[in-house]
């Protein structure tokens, strides 16, 4: 495996989300960092116990003057400080570092930890009491802005990488561009293979990456299970790589691999949230482009529909005099009976072929157009462009009769919005999906039973729409 060379993402912000999310660390139980270094941690100790000492100051040049009552207070925003700034477990300190200051300089007899008396007792007590549910009440709004900041950052990450794939149009740059970004995120290796029963690598990065036999395995067992399999997993574990499934509503498209040069777990545990979050762009991503090929298949289909039918009627137009004026020379000749009669009737049959075979080129329609499609109580004649409900006729305009006979030419396959689009208004309205919705909200009203609970045509959100024939 090569060596990890970071790649820069398009955005300052997202590098600096991608940079929070990876070195940022986990929280323990106590809303405190889990890998903190030594001296930080001194540090914030220290902190605790010096709010508590400047409480202390203040609190014997208050004494003399208005007496004790008053100084018991002076801890709690102490405490309270210490909890919201380095976690619960320093604000723990701060509030046994306040009682006992309290007792210390406060209580009879002054200087010891011994109290005299039971309302002295009861203060410190309290004053404990106090500090420690506040402690904790600061030390959990520390814990869950820090939850809601990681989550905010955790979901710029994904808006990000879902940008970056959003801009590319191929499988292939797909995969390139989800590998190169995870490989950025989570430092290590990373490649896409598909393809049962033997994967294949789509892309690797960095370039060069090969699997042994073993990871083979591991990547099929993935793409066929639906599960993580490879090193660190239940299944498959001798392998070098790690992989997981990228899935879509009914399939495993692909299987992401994942590996460090030294061996060790490419993905902490706390990370799989996110991991999976973005392997589910990617498979948004993989199934876009797989309906964009289909589209344009079906462009292309529908192009050379178009020139099939404007040859046939080119050739109809150009060959039909020549075909008929050669019949009429034929009739000439059999009416003035000087010609060579076997000449004359090879001659009028191989016309009467000719004209038979225009004729049946003329005539032949894509098979979609002759048939009615029934879908539910709904009947669709592309062939006579008639549509029915419940055997009633039901008017259409132009750009909705469009839309809905390309979808019963695809029935039951996805049809994106640029598609119906690029059919109906024209590729300079393409990006113009509300010219669409209006289309469809309309078609809706005219032939659903329940506009609001449509089952003729199905919305794919954020894809197309499908005509479904079984409903």
């Amino acid at each position: 495996m090569g060596e990890f060379a970071p790649h820069p993402l398009d955005g300052r912000a997202l590098q600096a989300h991608l940079a929070t999310m990876t070195h940022a660390p986990s929280i323990d139980a106590l809303g405190e960092p889990r890998h903190s270094s030594i001296a930080s941690g001194v540090q914030s100790y220290a902190g605790a116990l010096a709010l508590i000492a400047v409480s202390t100051f203040i609190g014997l040049w208050i004494a003399p003057r208005w007496g004790t009552g008053p100084v018991d207070m002076l801890y709690l925003p102490a405490v309270l400080a210490a909890a919201a700034l380095w976690g619960l477990g320093r604000g723990l300190v701060a509030a046994a570092g306040a009682a006992l200051a309290y007792n210390f300089f406060f209580t009879e007899p002054v200087h010891t930890f011994r109290m005299n008396r039971v309302a002295d007792l009861v203060t410190v007590l309290v004053l404990l009491v106090a500090a420690l549910v506040t402690s904790r009440l600061a030390a959990g709004i520390r814990s869950q802005a820090r939850l809601a900041a990681a989550h905010a950052e955790r979901n710029a990450t994904i808006a990000g990488f879902a940008r970056r794939l959003l801009s590319c149009s191929s499988e292939e740059e797909i995969a390139r561009s989800a590998c190169i970004e995870l490989r950025r995120l989570f430092h290590c290796n990373a490649l896409l293979v598909s393809g049962l029963p033997h994967p294949q690598i789509i892309v690797a990065v960095p370039p060069g990456n090969r699997l042994n036999p073993s990871d083979i395995a591991a990547a099929a067992l993935a793409i066929e299970s639906g599960l993580a399999a490879g090193r660190g997993t239940s299944r498959m574990q001798p392998t070098e790589w790690v992989f997981h499934p990228i899935r879509s509503s009914d399939a495993v498209l692909a299987a992401l691999g994942l590996a460090r040069d030294d061996g060790s777990l490419p993905i902490e545990d706390d990370q799989l949230p996110l991991l999976a979050n973005l392997l589910d762009q990617v498979a948004l991503a993989l199934e876009r482009a797989r309906l964009d090929n289909r589209a344009r298949e079906f462009d292309a289909l529908r192009e050379r529909d178009r020139l099939r039918s404007a040859l046939l009627s080119s050739i109809g137009q150009d060959l039909r005099p020549p075909i008929e004026t050669i019949s009429g020379a034929v009739r000439e000749l059999r009416r003035s009976g000087g010609s060579d009669k076997a000449l004359v009737s090879a001659v009028a049959s191989e016309a009467s072929k000719l004209d038979r075979y225009l004729s049946n080129l003329l005539e032949l329609e894509p098979e979609a157009d002759q048939k009615r499609l029934q879908a539910g109580h709904v009947t669709i004649d592309l062939f006579q462009r008639v549509v029915l409900k419940d055997a009633k006729e039901v008017h259409l305009t132009p750009k909705e009769f469009m839309v809905l006979a390309e979808l019963a030419k695809h029935p039951g396959q996805v049809l994106t919005h640029q598609h119906l689009l690029r059919t109906a208004w024209g590729p300079a309205q393409e990006g113009q999906t509300e010219y669409l919705r209006v289309a469809i909200r309309s078609i809706r009203q005219k032939l659903e039973r329940d506009p609001a609970h449509p089952k003729i045509i199905v919305n794919e959100p954020a894809v197309g729409y499908r005509l479904s024939p079984k409903c």
